[in-house]
């Protein structure tokens, strides 16, 4: 046997590691069961813990950079490829939208999934919700001030973790619009995420950096924002159903504008299950 044979046999068998995690026998950077990677001392560097913690602040992440990006430039891709199979270049969205919605809740301005007592008394069912407060009022003997305040604080709280009633509200009718499409409930509600985490980002995120640091708050009232979400959710809808559930001519139309009553219903309906929810917990 040559003696190049020789050397690689033998360098191949002094690379054999025991993996920490599940025992198993085997050679490279990674267990070929587990995926545990081989330690080196170089992982316990101060250098390379200088570099974890400069992604996890910066999100420098390379996946969530282009997975955002992509949400942006091509709505609905990113749901094809998760609902086809094609996973490994991308952020899966259920982790994408809980970063954004983490961000968003640091700095709520834009009053979208986060609702505040002001807000929800813009309801249809503001008549019912003001005797409903009246009676707490009564109840918990305390002012108007002093209860709102406490609300909005709760209500934030609950918010985070809530966002997913309106994912999944929103998703219900595409299993009708869509039902000759081939795709599953949860090919849908992964489609929803990606809607989701695409206003978390320009609707809200974006919005409210827009409304502090170049003092456009007072221009965005009511009437602006619901024009900037329809806007918005209509260049998503349009471009995301041609991708991801191929459709095309009148029926996109159709189907975009039918979407934009769904979500707005969806959304309202998200808010009354969070002031619930909030009302019930104080």
């Amino acid at each position: 046997m040559p003696d190049h044979l020789d050397s690689a046999i033998s360098t191949s068998t002094i690379q054999q590691h025991n993996c920490k995690s599940c025992g198993n026998v085997f050679t490279g950077e990674y267990c070929n069961l587990c995926g545990e990677k081989i330690l080196h001392p170089s992982d316990r560097s101060f250098k390379k813990l200088m570099s974890n913690i400069l992604i996890a602040i910066t999100f420098a992440d390379s996946k969530f950079i282009r997975t955002l990006w992509l949400i942006i430039k091509s709505p609905g891709e990113l749901s094809c490829d998760f609902a086809d199979g094609r996973r490994v270049k991308h952020l899966p969205p259920l982790s994408l939208f809980f970063v954004l919605n983490l961000v968003y809740f640091f700095f709520p301005v834009i009053q979208l999934f986060n609702a505040s007592l002001n807000t929800q008394l813009l309801s249809p069912l503001n008549e019912w919700y003001r005797t409903l407060i009246a009676h707490k009022l009564i109840g918990l003997k305390m002012d108007v001030a002093s209860f709102s305040l406490i609300y909005n604080i709760k209500s934030t709280s609950y918010a985070k973790l809530m966002v997913m009633v309106f994912v999944v509200v929103a998703s219900l009718p595409l299993n009708l619009l869509y039902s000759k499409r081939n795709r599953y409930f949860t090919d849908h509600i992964g489609y929803m995420v990606e809607l989701a985490c695409f206003n978390l980002f320009i609707n809200a995120i974006l919005l409210t950096l827009f409304a502090k640091f170049l003092w456009l708050g007072s221009y965005l009232d009511e009437t602006v924002l619901t024009a900037i979400f329809i806007s918005t959710n209509l260049y998503f809808l349009f471009r995301s159903s041609t991708i991801f559930y191929f459709e095309k001519g009148w029926k996109l139309f159709l189907k975009s504008a039918l979407m934009i009553i769904v979500l707005k219903l969806a959304l309202e309906v998200y808010r009354a299950v969070l002031f619930f929810v909030t009302l019930s917990s104080l």
